[in-house]
């Protein structure tokens, strides 16, 4: 990984719903690694801290929902339509505001409502973050979901 990228501080955070309002992130529910085994709505709360020489540079964010073995998760897309993975792309750009002090870090909030998943009971789940393709292994939250009822 790039040095430059060392520098990114990354929080994230499974919650049952998030938002950001006026440069704020909104959690409620938040902090569960557990949940299940029937699929729920939920939410990933994303904080970067992006250091004072990445401002005013195009960055790719990418989230990937993988398995326990690292394995892209797999999702129907429709009846006729082959699984794919579930990724979530955007881009990031951190301007930095009149008046702030050099080699200050600036936050970035970021809130992503998810719909209900349905992932396999008994198993443990990744949400897998890069920036501009790089890792980082903190930049990653995981979560088990429970055994089905009967297991």
């Amino acid at each position: 990984m790039s040095e430059r990228l060392d520098d990114f501080r990354i929080t994230m955070l499974l919650a049952d719903a998030a938002q950001v309002v006026d440069g704020k992130l909104y959690v409620l529910g938040g902090g569960w690694s557990v949940t299940g085994p029937q699929p729920t709505p939920s939410a990933l709360a994303v904080l970067i801290q992006v250091p004072w020489g990445e401002t005013n540079r195009p960055h790719q964010l990418r989230l990937e929902l993988v398995g326990a073995g690292g394995e892209p998760v797999m999702l129907p897309t429709g009846p006729d339509s082959a699984p794919q993975p579930l990724v979530i792309e955007t881009k990031l750009e951190v301007g930095r505001p009149a008046g702030i002090r050099p080699g200050s870090r600036l936050s970035v909030p970021l809130a992503f409502g998810l719909f209900p998943l349905p992932l396999t009971p008994g198993e443990r789940y990744l949400w897998r973050l890069t920036l501009d393709g790089a890792g980082h292994p903190e930049w990653q939250v995981e979560f088990d979901l429970r055994p089905a009822q009967g297991r």
